[in-house]
């Protein structure tokens, strides 16, 4: 049996050859996959930054930790506490206590945004002068690289000041240094201390103070800035592969299946010569094994190989766009290999064992009917999955939408889902074979007669060729419209949430510094409504501390200048006892009583006195500034009074922000600026997705209309003998191959247009404004690719076949 199958490789090597490439692409995806997800698992100790030479540095509280019947759950603090003025006095007597403070600054000229810091505190990195001196006037710093030179005058947004020294840039940041009283005026608050004094008695001092730290050695890297940004970049990470990974091994699998399965199917009339000649159907299935086991280990080795090299390519990427760190490198793990071989292996066993089985089972004249004529192209398996699939998808999309509609807004959700859809389209796609192709062939003459009943009586490869077709546009056109329609929701709530006639918002949307908010108040004209972003957190079915964003607003002023989506009472009942909250928390009746901890940890007990739509999940809690304590105010709403002329209003507005670098917007100009958009990790992990999968498909097209056109030599001799020209026949598979794109691009539009109706009824559901948007411009492109390349791939071999007269091309062997 092995030589038998040795000998059909030989003799059907462009059938096989199709096979690898498609087998070998599948294997080398799931490889890079693989390899990029289990080298995004851990992340290395960083070393401390900021304050390697510090010998101690002292925390206030920044986690908050709640007890609970399954024990402690803890969130991250929206404001951490300072270490207590009590702690401080105690650290004092043990020695020298340097106060860190950190705040951000716009400089012209600068490469990007810079860290201002106390000039105490730059011996802890340690930072050294390299030109110049320490600054010792409130105008004077220390920069940090070489982007000025002493001497030199820089504008920022607190004021104009003069370089009189430069440091040795770090790379973790662009570190600015004013004196210690400076910065102190500038950032009133102290993040964290430095003491000079063994830890011991460090530790001893601060024992019993709720939730300070106490950072000696390798964890002062938790008090440098962002401390988890490497794991929260990995994590990201794993979240983007594993998603890109999921979607890869779908298509892969698709694919291959389908390739190997349609391999198979062409070789029936081979078959059924055996069956003749004595083979049993057990003999064909072996034969049909030993040749998938062949190609496909030379197949999964050669893409294991192929995915190990495109590996690092895939790192570098991810490193250069910054979804990565800097030294993200693809490790040593070999399971990547193990897992991509043998589930590709496994697959084209799958799919030419399935098809050989019903081969077998069929007898030898039925076997030896014309091949082009399909019979029976649905099977009852065939019948079972594809219904199956699609009635879980339309179960599993029901129970959704009337449980947990904000489930489906999730990218996981709108990823995974459309898989469904796919397959179910893929397996009963014979069904629309005969009645679709005919309408979609309206070529006049006999051509269009050709090719109007060549797509129709060959159902199963009109329906193999449009199945890659099938997952390029379904993808494309649910994920896309997907992100499109969430977009457009987002965007639309932002805009009918503001009222406001113009927004002031600071340079890089930073907190505005004291003194700003009386100069806007002074305005004439102006009815101003600062607002400053906080969280609040809340216990959850008594297990599960979830964490809402929230902005805090002055009583009364939401009212003015904002429009909430509201379902139950009223804004202007918001006070310091009270909240706004939305209906996806467990509490959302108003009048009701809800226990929270606020940004700062601190335990609260507040009424609710609005209820807010859910939306697509961005609309958060509003309190009160009292219940928002170390929020600093980011955004300023400005209503105009009674009579107050708009333009006068704005140039007041300009004036009074202009020494601090602030913007001043009408309402729609800073809703348009601000439209959320999708998160970059989503935009390039859609980019990652779709880029694989339509590339890996877009091959498969190709590959598949190489291999369903070679088999048809003897039909193109048929042709001509006929009468028909060189010309005609190109026209014909030119025509068939367009028509097959049409098939499966119509059956891959549905697809997207149902799983963008899922996320349309779940909007509707949440009160969220509700567009449908199909991604045209991107379907046209994607269809017209695939266009391009099926004809090509059906025109090409066809003429190189007919460069050889009809008559020995009608006695080639199949």
């Amino acid at each position: 049996m092995l030589s038998l199958a040795l000998r059909t490789l030989r003799a059907r090597w462009i059938t096989f050859t199709g096979g690898f490439i498609a087998l070998a692409l599948g294997v080398a995806l799931l490889t890079v996959m693989g390899l990029a997800l289990a080298s995004s698992l851990d992340a290395p100790a960083r070393q401390p930054e900021r304050f390697a030479a510090a010998p101690v540095v002292v925390e206030g509280a920044d986690t908050l930790r709640v007890p609970t019947p399954n024990g402690d759950r803890t969130a991250k603090l929206a404001h951490p506490r300072a270490v207590p003025d009590a702690t401080v006095a105690k650290l004092r007597r043990l020695g020298t206590v340097v106060e860190d403070r950190s705040f951000p600054v716009r400089a012209k000229g600068a490469p990007g945004e810079l860290t201002g810091h106390p000039w105490s505190t730059a011996a802890f990195v340690p930072y050294e002068i390299e030109s110049g001196r320490a600054p010792r006037a409130d105008d004077e710093v220390v920069i940090g690289g070489d982007w000025a030179r002493p001497g030199a005058r820089v504008r920022t947004d607190h004021g104009t000041v003069r370089v009189v020294g430069t440091v040795a840039g770090r790379g973790f940041e662009h570190a600015l240094f004013h004196t210690d009283a400076r910065a102190a005026e500038l950032s009133p608050a102290v993040d964290r201390l430095v003491v000079d004094a063994g830890p011991a008695a460090v530790r001893e001092a601060v024992r019993g103070t709720d939730g300070v730290r106490v950072l000696t050695g390798a964890d002062r890297r938790y008090a440098d800035p962002g401390p988890q940004r490497d794991s929260e970049a990995l994590t990201a990470m794993n979240a983007l592969f594993g998603t890109a990974g999921g979607v890869s091994a779908f298509v892969s699998v698709f694919v291959v299946a389908s390739t190997f399965a349609f391999a198979v199917e062409r070789r029936r009339r081979e078959f059924g010569l055996l069956r003749a000649t004595g083979a049993t159907p057990g003999q064909l299935r072996r034969m049909v094994a030993a040749e998938a086991l062949l190609v496909g280990v030379l197949a999964s080795a050669a893409g294991c190989a192929l995915g190990g090299r495109a590996a690092p390519a895939l790192a570098a990427w991810v490193a250069e766009v910054e979804l990565a760190p800097r030294w993200f490198t693809i490790g040593d793990a070999d399971w990547p290999y193990h897992a991509a071989f043998w589930t590709g292996l496994l697959v084209a066993l799958s799919g030419a064992v399935v098809a050989s089985w019903r081969a077998g089972r069929t007898s030898p004249l039925q076997a030896l009917r014309e091949a082009s004529a399909d019979v029976g192209a649905m099977t009852p398996g065939r019948w079972l999955c594809g219904a199956a699939l699609l009635l879980a998808a339309g179960v599993t999309l029901a129970l959704a939408l009337l449980g947990d509609p904000g489930g489906l807004l999730h990218r996981k959700a709108y990823v995974s889902r459309p898989m469904l859809l796919i397959t179910a389209a893929a397996l009963l796609a014979p069904l629309a074979v005969r009645p679709l192709t005919r309408l979609l062939t309206g070529l006049p003459g006999v051509i269009g007669t050709l090719v109007r009943e060549n797509t129709a009586a060959g159902v199963r490869r009109t329906a193999a060729v449009a199945a890659p077709v099938l997952v390029t546009v379904a993808l494309a056109g649910s994920l896309l419209g997907a992100t499109a329609t969430l977009d457009r929701a987002r965007a639309v709530e932002t805009r009918e949430r503001t009222t406001a006639a113009f927004v002031v918002t600071r340079a890089g949307d930073g907190a505005f510094p004291p003194g700003t908010l009386e100069r806007l108040r002074a305005v004439p004209g102006a009815r101003v409504s600062a607002s400053a972003p906080s969280a609040v957190y809340v216990l959850e079915e008594g297990v599960a501390l979830v964490r809402s964003e929230a902005r805090a607003v002055g009583p009364g002023g939401a009212a003015a200048t904002a429009r909430l989506p509201l379902t139950e009472g009223r804004v202007t009942d918001l006070d310091d006892g009270s909240i706004v909250v939305n209906e996806e928390w467990e509490r959302h009746t108003v009048g009701q009583r809800v226990r929270v901890w606020l940004g700062d940890g601190t335990e609260r007990t507040l009424r609710i006195a609005a209820v807010m739509a859910t939306g697509t999940g961005d609309n958060g809690v509003y309190v009160t500034p009292a219940n928002a304590p170390g929020a600093r105010v980011d955004r300023v709403d400005v209503a105009l009074t009674a009579g107050a002329d708009a333009r006068a209003v704005a140039s007041g507005l300009e004036r009074a922000v202009r020494p601090v670098g602030g913007r001043v917007r009408t309402g729609e100009q800073w809703a348009s600026a601000t439209d959320p958009g999708s998160e970059r990790t989503t935009r390039y992990g859609l980019l990652l997705v779709l880029g694989i999968a339509l590339l890996y498909t877009g091959i498969s097209v190709a590959n598949t209309m190489v291999t369903a056109t070679s088999g048809r030599v003897r039909e193109f001799a048929a042709l001509r003998l006929a009468g028909a020209t060189h010309g005609q026949v190109l026209r014909m598979v030119g025509a068939e191959a367009l028509t097959v794109v049409a098939f499966g691009a119509v059956l891959g539009l549905t697809v997207a247009v149902l799983n963008l109706a899922g996320i349309w009824g779940a909007l509707t559901l949440l009160s969220a404004p509700a567009t449908l948007t199909v991604p045209w411009p991107a379907l046209a492109v994607v269809t017209t690719a695939c266009a391009v390349l099926s004809t090509s791939a059906a025109v090409v071999p066809t003429a190189l076949a007919l460069r050889h007269p009809p008559l020995s091309s009608a006695g080639v062997r199949e």
